[in-house]
């Protein structure tokens, strides 16, 4: 078989092992090496994967490579081990042993392929694995359904799997469209973005993008380093289109990116250093948005610390992707089709720069590969931690206009503050935004207003009041968007 050495080395660099491979050094009972093969058949079906590995020569708990004596050619009961197996695995899947060198060690792989038709049995019994254990098919019925669909139908996608909820509007899908100069056939969309079962129903993509998505997106923020501290907000951008919830993310970070002034080795002017890598979280949040498992109807989780922000998305890596291409950037999408649909908008792109960009600015341990989640950590590159001083029984000192959630612009600054909507600048700067914006200015105009000759300037006042609701926008993050004054848009 090719590719081994590529298989075994991304194995190694799981943090944990699944239910679709297995290691060993010498072990050997044939009748239970037969039941794994059954157990992990059936379990590379229900994950979509297309083989499942039984590996000797790796240790099991450190995942160190040992080597191995194990013999594919040693007999049972006078009766070639091979000839053994393959006598009571029904139906014959045409698994298959394989030697290969690993690091200058004798490696042996077992590859299983997925059960295809029916599940795999081994003497008459059907086996699956259920994290780490070994069980009897039969007495998980609702896996076993669930086995039975896949075999039949397919792994669930959001493509093919109906939405619990049938009664959608799309009124905001069609003028964001609109707004990326894309006129949707109003009689055709629904096909043509694939948000359709082959019956005719909404599936969960109809839902994620419909004007009520019925899942909630939130972003909280705690004061220290741990969700053990005081957990001072917890901001909703989900139960919409989920494209507008990306905006409202993506949006939000700007806010948390406080320009911090340094005056380190100041000589004429001072610098503004963001508080973390503006790109790095733009691909983190995207990824996360796009390749989230939204199947089992968990939305990715935002948590902001004291020291950094967490960005988790559900699931693992997809069927056919490795670790090590992952970290290269080859890009296997969870949801094609939700991909698509961003690629056409121009929110993200195939080329699979995102997981290299964040690694190239904050290292490859900003990247965690959990069993059921991936972690992106945007650390912050903070000047000074005054802001959070209080949390820690410190005073914190008045470092300008700070807004809080139903409080005024220039509110005392005596507790702990959300970091989220701290501002840089006065308050006349503020008036004259919120006079000028009586009819609805784009930001170059509010920029030109104020003197400033780009975006990025006047950015820091317009967020503090998007939050606030003091203004608002037709879409967030668009070059035709407009800001007006008291103006709430759904």
């Amino acid at each position: 078989m090719n590719n081994l050495t590529t298989v075994i080395r991304s194995l190694i660099s799981r943090r944990h092992e699944e239910e679709w491979f297995e290691f060993k050094v010498n072990w050997l009972e044939p009748h239970v090496l037969g039941e794994y093969i059954s157990a992990m058949s059936n379990a590379a079906a229900m994950v979509g994967e297309e083989y499942a590995y039984f590996v000797w020569g790796i240790e099991d708990s450190t995942h160190a490579v040992k080597g191995t004596s194990f013999d594919i050619h040693q007999n049972v009961k006078n009766e070639p081990l091979k000839h053994y197996l393959a006598r009571m695995v029904k139906p014959d899947i045409g698994f298959d042993f394989y030697e290969e060198q690993f690091e200058g060690k004798r490696i042996v792989v077992l590859v299983i392929p997925a059960a295809k038709t029916a599940p795999t049995a081994f003497d008459k019994v059907r086996y699956l694995r259920i994290g780490s254990s070994k069980v009897n098919l039969m007495e998980y019925p609702e896996r076993e359904a669930r086995l039975f669909d896949i075999l039949k139908n397919g792994l669930p996608t959001i493509e093919n799997t109906e939405s619990e909820y049938q009664e959608l509007t799309f009124n905001k899908l069609l003028v964001y469209y609109e707004a990326k100069g894309i006129t949707l056939n109003k009689k055709t969309f629904k096909k043509n973005l694939g948000l359709l079962t082959e019956s005719g129903k909404y599936n969960v993509m109809a839902q994620l993008l419909s004007d009520n998505s019925h899942i909630p997106i939130r972003f909280s923020l705690f004061s220290g380093k741990t969700k053990a501290t005081t957990m001072y907000s917890v901001r909703e951008f989900g139960n919409t289109c989920l494209l507008y919830s990306l905006d409202d993310v993506l949006r939000y970070g700007e806010i948390l990116n406080i320009p911090q002034a340094d005056e380190r080795n100041r000589v004429v002017e001072r610098k503004e250093v963001p508080l973390f890598h503006e790109e790095a979280y733009r691909e983190a949040v995207v990824n996360a948005f796009v390749h989230n498992l939204w199947i089992d109807g968990n939305a990715p989780m935002f948590t902001g610390f004291q020291d950094r922000i967490e960005i988790l998305s559900r699931g693992h890596l997809p069927p056919k992707q490795t670790v090590e291409g992952f970290f290269a950037g080859e890009s296997v999408p969870v949801n094609k089709k939700l991909s698509d649909i961003f690629l056409q908008l121009h929110i993200s792109e195939r080329s699979g720069r995102g997981v290299p960009k964040i690694t190239e600015i904050y290292g490859k341990n900003s990247i965690e590969l959990r069993e059921n989640s991936i972690v992106v950590t945007i650390p912050f590159d903070r000047l000074e931690t005054a802001i959070f001083a209080a949390d820690e029984g410190q005073s914190v000192p008045d470092k300008g206009v700070i807004s809080q959630d139903n409080a005024p612009v220039d509110a005392p600054v005596d507790a702990p503050v959300d970091v989220s909507v701290a501002v840089s600048g006065s308050e006349n700067k503020i008036r004259s935004i919120l006079e000028f914006c009586e009819n609805s200015k784009t930001i170059l105009e509010i920029a030109h207003y104020l003197g400033y000759k780009d975006k990025r300037s006047v950015r820091k006042y317009l967020n503090p009041l998007l939050e606030q609701g003091r203004i608002a926008m037709t879409i967030p993050d668009r070059p035709n968007s407009r800001y007006q004054k008291y103006v709430t848009i759904k």
